[in-house]
């Protein structure tokens, strides 16, 4: 459906799931912490050089919030020393269709931005 075809004694019924999938995805590290582990299971470190400017803190705090909330699988295996991996769920690969949506609105809007720029 497009905006158009919305009636208004609809907002409710569409805001209400939009904002529990705002406030799962909240911030500016869960979605590129995603994209990360879209190419396979990688351990904090590897997260971390991938995903730039996030700290080893907020790293951390995100993944356990996103375990949390079922999107990240950590996995501890008994080997010396410890490794501790992440991998996404089931669930957390539904948004596979809302990451590229993402991107290719990315895209389009940098090219609208940069056509913008140089017409001034």
């Amino acid at each position: 459906m497009e905006p158009a075809d919305y009636k208004p004694e609809e907002c409710p019924r569409i805001l209400r799931p939009v904002r529990d999938a705002l406030d799962v995805l909240n911030g500016k590290w869960k979605l590129p912490i995603i994209v990360a582990l879209t190419f396979g299971e990688k351990r904090f470190s590897e997260i971390s050089k991938e995903v730039h400017g996030i700290t080893d803190r907020m790293l951390s705090k995100e993944l356990q919030d996103m375990e949390l909330n079922g999107l990240v699988k950590r996995t501890v295996y008994d080997t010396y020393p410890v490794k501790i991996t992440y991998t996404l769920t089931p669930h957390s690969q539904t948004l596979g269709g809302v990451i590229e949506a993402l991107r290719y609105w990315g895209e389009l809007h940098r090219k609208t931005i940069l056509a913008t720029d140089k017409a001034l």
